[in-house]
């Protein structure tokens, strides 16, 4: 008897191995509202936990925070998008909101300078960890903004401590 409803979907078998590090990659769409960067910081913390990150906890869940409610604050859609990757020991948050680059300069220095000030606790936090921070026009094609956040393991692993 198969396995799957549909005869000619392939039956793949539950892998056993258990999450690492390097198999970290996520994607969220979340809801334009504050209390999306608590989800967003809810769903971090397991997915580190599952991939043996909890020493990057603090600091990861500090960004993913400031991240999500700045995309939340800047959007001008619904929703906007969280993504989460572990490759080369470097932990790489970025989020994606639909307010586009301002066409006038001034606007666009001001809107700059207004997120810049929105993020400021994001880039105490990458510069405690070695990290880099920043943000720019998104190169997806629906356009918008991308913010993103690096975090090296080592640094991150001794984030406040004395």
């Amino acid at each position: 008897m198969p396995t799957t409803r549909c005869p000619a979907a392939p039956a793949y078998p539950a892998d056993p191995t258990p999450p690492i590090p390097e198999t970290l990659a996520y994607s969220l769409t979340l809801p334009a509202a504050l209390a999306s960067a608590a989800l967003a910081r809810a769903t971090t913390r397991e997915v580190l936990r599952a991939h043996g990150l909890t020493d990057m906890l603090d600091p990861a869940l500090q960004a993913v925070g400031e991240l999500t409610a700045v995309a939340s604050q800047f959007t001008e859609s619904s929703n906007y998008y969280l993504t989460l990757r572990y490759r080369f020991s470097i932990l790489r948050l970025i989020a994606y909101d639909s307010h586009p680059r301002h066409t006038s300069p001034h606007l666009a220095t001001a809107c700059d300078t207004r997120r810049r000030a929105a993020l400021r606790v994001l880039a105490c936090v990458c510069r405690a960890c070695d990290g880099t921070w920043g943000f720019g026009e998104a190169r997806e094609p629906g356009g918008g903004t991308r913010m993103w956040a690096t975090l090296p393991r080592a640094s991150a692993a001794a984030y406040g401590a004395p």
